[in-house]
């Protein structure tokens, strides 16, 4: 009887030290059992608090110092078009509405994930399109929704972009350039704090989203400054011998950049600081298009995730493309019809 009488002071006292511990907001680890008694989790589950901190076992915990509040989703659509300006063939070798249709159902997942798991997070999703056929655009309406979040389609008239952009380019590329500008224009003159860009062909992780609020609020708590995620680990980042630096996330890698495509997630306070020069990305195009992204890591962080959230489907033998170390057919038949 002895026994069982300390045994039951011993857990009384765990009970009023837990207590204790949460409410001077220390976090405590019970290594026989590898779980949280502070938290009631088991240290393999998402053990950070969106908005408050950020823990890594075994680094400890980070204040956040920035809380997403609010996320507007821009993904640009465009069926017409296979692969801009090329003859070349993609992964999977489908038409580009197939690609644009598991894209968006990618998209739709993830997202519906991440108001699951942040439901005092502001979600909107829209979808800004050029020139893709009325029956596609039905599909697309009918995968919105499934949708949880607010949602909208924007068919964009490209007349108003006629004496913006310079002339002289083909109807593909005018279409792809109108559209970017679009999207500059709806975050510059947005509310809500992040924007996530998305071209149509990445097809996303349903944990990618959840990934990226959770390590865009930790990486700028480290930085303290606006940054810039993206989705994809893209194989060109290899080719070459620069420096880097490896940082860790919620439950990813995350690598230091310098350069990357047209995807990408960052503060609408960071388009507004920037937006002439990226402006100039929808005016006029050379290469690479993407140099005013570039001239912006100078000083404001980039990140790409190790392994990827979200494949590109573009060629199998383009740099640009297919991530590696990603089960890219499974990702692909999840977001069949």
């Amino acid at each position: 009887m002895k026994k069982i009488k300390n045994k039951k002071k011993n857990n009384l006292f765990k009970k009023i030290f837990i207590k204790i511990c949460r409410i001077l907001g220390f976090e405590i680890i019970d290594q026989s059992n590898l779980s949280s008694p502070t938290l009631g989790k088991d240290l393999n589950e998402m053990l950070s608090i969106q908005g408050e901190k950020s823990i890594t076992i075994p680094l400890g915990k980070i204040d956040i110092k920035k809380k997403v509040q609010s996320l507007k989703i821009i993904v640009r659509t465009c069926t017409s078009e296979l692969i801009m300006d090329q003859n070349k063939r993609r992964i999977f070798d489908c038409e580009k509405n197939e690609y644009t249709f598991r894209t968006l159902r990618s998209i739709v997942k993830a997202s519906n994930k991440a108001k699951e798991k942040f439901e005092n997070i502001n979600f909107e999703l829209v979808v800004t399109d050029t020139n893709s056929p009325e029956n596609d655009l039905k599909i697309f309406k009918e995968i919105l929704k499934g949708s949880v979040i607010k949602n909208e389609i924007l068919s964009i008239n490209l007349s108003e972009f006629k004496h913006k952009i310079k002339d002289g380019y083909s109807k593909a590329k005018f279409s792809n350039m109108a559209n970017f500008y679009n999207s500059l224009l709806i975050a510059k003159n947005e509310e809500a704090d992040i924007i996530y860009f998305v071209e149509d062909d990445y097809l996303h992780s349903i944990n990618s989203i959840v990934e990226m609020i959770l390590s865009y609020e930790k990486f700028y708590s480290i930085f303290l400054q606006d940054l810039v995620l993206l989705p994809s680990d893209y194989p060109y980042l290899y080719s070459k011998t620069e420096n880097t630096k490896i940082y860790l996330g919620e439950k990813y890698h995350w690598r230091l950049i310098s350069e990357s495509l047209v995807t990408f997630m960052t503060s609408s306070r960071l388009i507004k600081k920037n937006f002439e020069e990226l402006k100039k990305m929808g005016i006029e195009w050379e290469d690479p298009w993407e140099k005013p992204l570039h001239e912006i890591y100078k000083t404001h962080p980039c990140l790409s995730p190790m392994p990827s959230l979200a494949v590109h489907c573009a060629n199998i033998n383009s740099i640009f493309g297919v991530s590696p170390f990603v089960n890219i057919k499974k990702l692909w038949d999840e977001n069949e019809n």
